[in-house]
């Protein structure tokens, strides 16, 4: 008797031990956990939200929400009301980080500041229960009538960065960028300044007529303009700065940060007080801290980002920012093809990151991960991102944007944004493992497909040496990794791809979206070779045109060129029959020599009969802050009735229309008759577009030698972003019939 009672205690405690060795939040699609939360606390509240939605999704049963006085064992317990905890020391939790514990008869989550608790239960989520978010209202999750979570889990979490940014098309679902754990600034930076603010702090439209000594002196004239930056030595602009900046904080109460960083441009004050301080420090970077510095002082209680930016990239050598002055490091310069260590663009940037890391511990990068001019283009950098994230925790960044192309239809934005955003939140996840389950949960059976595309594409890029730039163009690598042997093999794995998915509507769409790149890569590359099948070439811009249009994939590039306006004028640029061109194929002498290094393909480029694209870096020959004179031979006398000029306009990459074109004539290339001229009037439109001059003459004129004028607008205007410096205009093909 008595070994019979002595079992059946033991068989107890092995139920009631067992029973602990899980916490059961369902069972049967039914509740038996309840949610603790403290209510006026928003954020565990959102947090209590978010595990009580996503709880009925997977099982069908609504986990109740009560207050802490209510709690029983086996509850989940979200926010700090529950400590102090046994084994936790909350000092380890930093912003936004976590600690998550089912190691009594609790399931607990506490983040102490930020959003700690929501991104607990996004992890509790995610790991235990299969939730995986994907893009825009897109997610998986493992439908089962039980939620169980089990025993001895303990986990402390902390971001590698404190201030965590992307882009996403996805950001219109505000769940999506809740649950990749990513801010913006406008949540941030007081009154929404944070970058490029001098002009929204000190506008020239006020201050600029009345008192142009606020602004930069730019080669020996003071230059106010909305791209213009300013005389950091000023004092009354300190002063003036310092009563917006004052009103600004008044108006944000609770945000302690602002951004006062330079103009997008490359001037920078020649004064000779900022001059000073700018050649004593090394670097124009001197004038910007110094002025910052002041700042900080003046707002010891407030976070001040300033830009370290093309001019000002360089860390000044003598002066140290303050503490509450934050820099924004910038990356811009440098090639993509492979890490920040391994080129010369790169190991430059790396000297001027531990330069500002030695001196400061407030650091802010900004990484470029983008095609500014060409969004649905081919860009392999998955590779790259890792190791450069792990060199900015290393040199103590707190704060990063990873700027890439994740538009709708962008070089697979969906997947870019989502490697990205784990990355941001752990430098040391495993990226193929991640990459592996995207493209899963996302694309199905495809994935396999798609993934030896990704890894074909990457290794070809690394063999053919050839940079990738953030203004590239598919052109730049027809003989590399868009080869047309590779080309064939992509269309082939993509064929793969959708065919693997065919009955599945959704997911053959994705996969559609995701190989717009190459179609757009083929007729880019297309447009440089002599077009023997137009036809065949056309039915592409169609197909193009309509799986973009199909998609809901409308834009390009930055200047926000569409789909449409660019099959538009892919026909009208090369496969409409034009009337002969004399010009093509013939000489060209230049009398104003080109700039490097767009004078290379100088010798042909204007009358190959191929017309430039969109990207500035192949096809057009480019002068800069002068006039263009040329000669065109035409080998023998000819009747003439005019010319076209083909010009680009890119006002991003100080790309701008020139002031006019005149033309002569010549039977014996030394008496020259004037057959015309035309003004050209300026445009500040933000699309890049190709503009055609002509000039037609009255009567047709015999000659044998076609000379050519373009006179340039000399500097750039005030409203551009390159005011005071010279401007570049840029032709592609010239015409004379």
């Amino acid at each position: 008797m008595k070994s019979k009672i002595k079992l059946i205690l033991l068989l107890l405690t092995c139920v009631s031990q067992l029973s602990y060795s899980q916490i059961v939040l369902v069972k049967g699609s039914k509740p038996k956990a309840q949610i603790v939360v403290d209510e006026n606390d928003s954020i565990d509240m959102k947090a209590a939200l978010l595990l009580q939605t996503f709880a009925k999704k997977i099982t069908g049963a609504e986990l109740n929400i009560v207050a802490p006085e209510k709690k029983k064992k086996g509850d989940v317990l979200i926010g700090n009301f529950q400590l102090p905890v046994s084994g936790l020391n909350t000092s380890d939790i930093k912003e936004d980080g976590f600690y998550l514990s089912s190691n009594d008869a609790y399931l607990r989550i506490v983040g102490t500041s930020g959003k700690g608790s929501v991104y607990g239960v996004v992890t509790l989520l995610e790991d235990y229960f299969g939730v995986h978010y994907y893009a825009a209202d897109t997610y998986s999750l493992d439908k089962s009538t039980d939620m169980i979570v089990p025993r001895n889990i303990t986990k402390l979490d902390n971001p590698s960065f404190r201030y965590r940014q992307t882009q996403s098309y996805s950001f219109k679902d505000p769940l999506y960028k809740l649950w990749h754990r990513l801010e913006e600034p406008n949540s941030v930076f007081a009154g929404d300044l944070w970058v490029h603010t001098f002009n929204a702090i000190l506008p020239a439209a006020v201050y600029g007529e009345k008192h142009p000594e606020y602004y930069a002196l730019i080669n020996g004239k003071r230059r106010p303009g909305a791209a213009a930056q300013w005389c950091l030595t000023n004092p009354e602009v300190f002063d003036i700065v310092v009563q917006r900046l004052d009103s600004i904080f008044k108006a944000n109460s609770g945000k302690n940060m602002i951004s006062v960083s330079q103009n997008d441009s490359q001037n920078h004050c020649e004064c000779d007080k900022c001059k000073a301080i700018d050649e004593y420090e090394g670097s124009p970077s001197g004038s910007i801290i110094y002025f910052l510095n002041k700042l900080a002082k003046r707002f010891p209680d407030k976070e001040f980002s300033t830009l370290a930016y093309l001019y000002s990239v360089a860390p000044p050598k003598h002066m140290k920012p303050l503490p509450n002055v934050n820099i924004m490091l910038c990356d811009i310069d440098c090639y993509r093809e492979v890490t920040l260590t391994e080129n010369k663009s790169g190991q430059e940037f790396m000297k001027n990151m531990e330069g500002w890391s030695k001196i400061s511990n407030n650091i802010f990068v900004w990484d470029y991960g983008i095609n500014f001019d060409n969004y649905i283009s081919p860009f392999p950098n998955f590779f790259i991102l890792q190791p450069n994230m792990k060199l900015f925790k290393q040199n103590g960044v707190n704060m990063h944007f990873s700027q890439i192309a994740s538009i709708k239809g962008g070089d697979f934005s969906e997947l870019r944004s989502y490697v990205v955003s784990k990355l941001l939140w752990n430098v040391d996840i495993d990226v193929d493992a991640v990459i592996h389950s995207f493209l899963k949960g996302y694309y199905g059976n495809a994935a396999p497909y798609l993934y030896k595309y990704l890894v074909l594409q990457e290794g070809a890029l690394l063999g053919s040496r050839i940079p990738l730039w953030i203004y590239d163009t598919p052109v730049t690598h027809k003989n590399g990794m868009l080869s047309k042997t590779l080309l064939k093999r992509y269309n082939e794995l993509f064929d793969e791809a959708e065919q693997a998915v065919a009955g599945n509507v959704i997911l053959l769409n994705r996969v559609r979206q995701s190989r717009l790149p190459i179609q757009f890569a083929e007729l880019e590359i297309a447009r440089t070779e002599p077009i023997t099948e137009p036809e065949v070439l056309k039915k592409k811009v169609v197909l193009f045109r309509q799986k973009a249009e199909e998609l809901g994939v409308v834009h390009l590039n930055e200047r926000n060129n569409t789909i449409e306006a660019y099959c538009n004028l892919y026909v009208d640029r090369n496969l409409v029959k034009r009337p002969k061109n004399i010009a093509q194929g013939m000489e060209v002498t230049y009398l104003s020599s080109p700039n490097p290094p767009y004078d290379k393909i100088a010798a042909k480029a204007l009358t190959d009969g191929l017309y430039g694209g969109a990207s500035f870096n192949e096809s057009w020959v480019g002068w800069n802050g002068k006039d263009a004179e040329f000669v065109i031979d035409l080998k023998e006398l000819h009747q003439l009735n005019g010319i076209d000029v083909d010009f680009l306009h890119n006002l991003g990459a100080w790309i701008l229309l020139p002031k006019g074109v005149s033309c002569e004539v010549s039977a014996d290339n030394v008496t020259f008759r004037p057959m015309g001229a035309v003004s050209i009037p300026e445009s500040r439109e933000y699309q890049v577009k190709f503009v055609t001059v002509p000039i037609k003459w009255s009567a047709p004129t015999e000659a044998r030698y076609v000379k050519i004028k373009v006179a340039t607008i000399g500097l750039c205007p005030p409203w551009h972003y390159g005011v005071g410096n010279p401007a570049w205009f840029f032709i592609d093909e010239v015409a004379v019939y």
